[in-house]
């Protein structure tokens, strides 16, 4: 009889421990699974409160927009003139085409070819005022328009209420390069929040002036990028880095203004002749002239028509060379 009563109580407590292992195991695996979705869900929070904000690096395919063909590329030279003009409401939170967020009320810029981002100063050729600011977008498609401001930055550079302006835009060549080599490959890092570093630079001497916010605008953008200003901290061997800040400056520095001129132009050619042919067929449009330019090691022939007095006179003079069939035709400032 306790023979059967020990055996009995020593089955019971096996059966006792095998239910509190169980137990034990299922508890261990909903912690394990609730640890888990609070990570996952954590990650996702993380990755959708940073997406967008820093971007990708893009240059892109070519891409041709009411029979124009664009071919961006790596242009850390460039320096044109031309016409600016801006965007705002319509566009304002949408996404950029490198992934950033519109914001008009920050300071950046829409351009066809220049790679995303890349660093830019835009001088308005009427008023001597030059900022400078980020390129993260595509555009702009309107024949005639060499780059696309925000709203805010239209507003520092003086032409908002105009709606176009003369301007120059030029790279900023150590910057650009540095960003782009630091932002290549380290796109999925951007956009979980990841701090990003660029070479220490030295800064260019400017006078400057600090223009008061204009009512209804912030001073602040999405995503921007500044350069250290001590060249001499840097030591032999040693690279420098700072931190990418998280606004832009809204510093105006004040150019020399001097008269220009509009002009439309219809090409630049290798030789005489055929910018002379191009000349011909263009002589019943208005008055066509032929200029050589000295570009890196060769001489290029520039066919021009102009000047042209206003920019609604410019813009219908190039729709009728774009018409004659000279599509890469663009209006400069001279």
């Amino acid at each position: 009889m306790n023979l059967k009563l020990k055996h009995l109580g020593t089955l019971r407590f096996g059966r006792l421990l095998g239910h509190f292992a169980v137990l034990l195991t299922a508890a261990s695996v909903l912690s394990a699974c609730a640890e888990t979705q609070f990570l996952a869900s954590t990650f996702k929070r993380v990755g959708k409160s940073n997406q967008g904000t820093i971007g990708n690096y893009k240059i892109g395919n070519p891409y041709q927009i009411k029979g124009v063909w664009y071919y961006p590329s790596e242009d850390f030279d460039y320096d044109e003139t031309g016409i600016a003009s801006w965007y705002g409401s319509k566009f304002h939170g949408h996404k950029t085409a490198n992934g950033e967020t519109y914001d008009m009320n920050g300071v950046s810029a829409a351009h066809k070819t220049l790679p995303l981002p890349t660093i830019v100063r835009v001088t308005n050729l009427e008023n001597g005022r030059s900022l400078k600011l980020r390129i993260n977008d595509r555009g702009p498609y309107a024949h005639g328009r060499i780059i696309d401001l925000s709203r805010r930055a239209s507003q520092l550079l003086g032409f908002q209420k105009q709606g176009t302006a003369r301007v120059r835009v030029a790279v900023l060549s150590d910057e650009s390069r540095t960003l782009a080599a630091r932002m290549k490959g380290q796109t999925e890092l951007a956009n979980l929040g990841s701090p990003i570093t660029v070479n220490k630079l030295p800064k260019p001497k400017v006078s400057a002036e600090t223009l008061p916010t204009i009512e209804g605008a912030k001073n602040t953008s999405s995503v921007s990028y500044s350069m250290p200003n001590d060249k001499n901290e840097t030591k032999k061997g040693e690279p420098q880095l700072a931190s990418v800040p998280a606004e832009i400056s809204e510093t105006v520095s004040i150019q020399p203004v001097s008269d220009t001129k509009i002009f439309v132009q219809a090409g630049a050619f290798s030789y005489f002749d055929n910018a002379n042919r191009v000349r011909a067929r263009l002589s019943e449009l208005g008055n066509v002239t032929i200029s050589s330019v000295l570009v890196g090691d060769r001489d290029l022939f520039r066919v021009r028509v102009g000047p042209m007095t206003n920019i609604t006179d410019a813009d219908q003079m190039l729709e009728q060379v774009i018409g004659a069939g000279y599509t890469n035709a663009r209006t400069i400032i001279d």
